[in-house]
């Protein structure tokens, strides 16, 4: 059976050192299935079936034969708030169109590895696997320090998100009448996945003086981002501008968080295909080199707070930075987290990107973000431009250092980028370069 990474395969501790094994891997293959908003129920379109599309493209995308693959690294959870509804049967009709995997949903509501080569005969060399739990943030340290190890030597890294008819965030323990255990103090009036963040973010202007609406620049440019990004959501069903006066006048869902601070749910699966830098010289495209992963895992209370949240991302600034031996400054663009998009205030001032300093990330998005200007932000547009799956920052990083993010090709030459995510609540990270040292 497949386990997680065990803990001494993330990189949690500041002054870190550099990472041992910086330039060593390298990202090469990319590959999407199309995105639906909710799965139609067949076995063509489920969860399982887009991760093979996925898998295929990425191979196909590297110039590598199935054969090649030696390792596997997935997250198996699909879904953070699409679950499937208690007492509803199984879809036995979609179900029996697979090989099994571990568990009944296997492909339908949750990704394992076995599921993914019981049904992928092609992939008959895979002698690693493991699971990066939670995103694909974590899988690319996993699968990182795999290869840096030697474990593997080409590795397949999965991250499916599938959405089923309904309300998110509303079903499982949610749907039932009492609250129970700590959720009675965080959720007393009821289930919104943002309250926590509204309140972070309530701190957050009060103490720097600043306003929800100017947010909006931020929001603007991410949607305009995502629409040159073809393999998103929004760019394939939804193809309109959000404007100032869009965001400044929609409804609260949890004020301060309004509709365009969160991420729509969608259905959805990516594969990208990393190697050792020396085999990747070989392959279809160009290497994107691993100069550091780190982890951070804060300890706090039934909630954030804007404390918390600005001290665990000035640690995730300080040992992304240390460990890839970089400063600041050498960053040509930034892709961090902003599921909520308040998010990213806390991540890009923990980074000191741009020169700003605590409190000042309304300030920049006041000026030029966009792809044109000297320190973009969010290039990729993010889950607000591409649908809630956290890995488009991860997908526009690859692109922009290959060259090929078509429309969305920062114009400063694209040398050095950090993501990662997914919240300053915890998350996984990754600084990404054009060359290995």
């Amino acid at each position: 059976m497949t386990e997680n990474a065990p803990a001494d395969f993330y990189r949690t501790q500041e002054n870190p050192g550099l990472w041992p094994y910086r330039g060593q891997v390298a990202a090469v293959g990319i590959g999407h299935s199309p995105t639906a908003r909710r799965w139609d129920g067949q076995a063509s379109t489920s969860i399982g079936a887009w991760a093979m599309v996925a898998i295929r493209n990425a191979i196909e995308d590297a110039g590598i034969s199935p054969s090649d693959v030696d390792g596997l690294v997935l997250d198996r959870s699909t879904t953070t708030g699409a679950w499937w509804p208690e007492g509803d049967p199984l879809p036995e009709d979609v179900i029996s169109q697979f090989q099994p995997g571990v568990e009944p949903f296997d492909g339908i509501a949750a990704l394992s590895s076995e599921w993914i080569l019981n049904n992928m005969p092609e992939l008959d060399n895979v002698t690693f696997t493991m699971y990066g739990p939670g995103c694909m943030s974590n899988v690319i340290c996993v699968a990182s320090e795999a290869i840096g190890r030697g474990l593997a030597n080409t590795v397949v890294l999965v991250k499916a998100w599938h959405n089923f008819p309904g309300r998110y965030y509303q079903g499982g323990a949610n749907a039932r009448p009492l609250v129970e255990g700590p959720a009675v103090w965080r959720n007393p009036w009821g289930v919104s996945a943002a309250t926590g963040d509204g309140w972070t973010f309530q701190e957050y202007m009060a103490k720097y003086g600043k306003t929800h609406d100017m947010m909006a620049p931020f929001i603007v440019e991410e949607k305009k981002n995502g629409l040159m990004f073809p393999e998103g959501f929004f760019a394939q069903h939804r193809p309109d501008e959000v404007t100032v006066e869009d965001y400044v006048n929609a409804r609260w869902i949890v004020e301060p968080m309004n509709l365009f601070d969160h991420d729509m749910p969608i259905h959805v699966a990516v594969a990208y295909v990393f190697t050792t830098a020396e085999r990747a010289q070989d392959m279809a495209q160009t290497p994107v080199y691993i100069m550091n992963h780190g982890t951070t895992r804060p300890k706090f209370g039934l909630t954030q707070g804007l404390d918390n949240a600005e001290a665990s991302t000035d640690s995730t600034g300080r040992k992304m930075l240390a460990g890839a031996g970089i400063a600041a400054d050498d960053l040509s663009f930034e892709n961090m987290y902003e599921g909520f998009t308040t998010f990213h205030n806390y991540f890009i001032e923990g980074l000191g990107y741009a020169g700003i300093q605590r409190g000042e990330a309304l300030d920049l998005y006041a000026g030029d973000i966009s792809i044109t200007s000297d320190k973009p932000v969010s290039p990729s547009g993010g889950n607000q431009g591409g649908g809630r799956t956290r890995i488009w920052m991860h997908t526009d990083t690859i692109q922009q250092i290959q060259g090929r993010a078509g429309d969305r090709q920062i114009r400063v030459p694209a040398e050095i980028g950090i993501s990662g995510g997914p919240m300053p609540q915890g998350g996984d990270f990754t600084i990404w370069s054009a060359t290995p040292d």
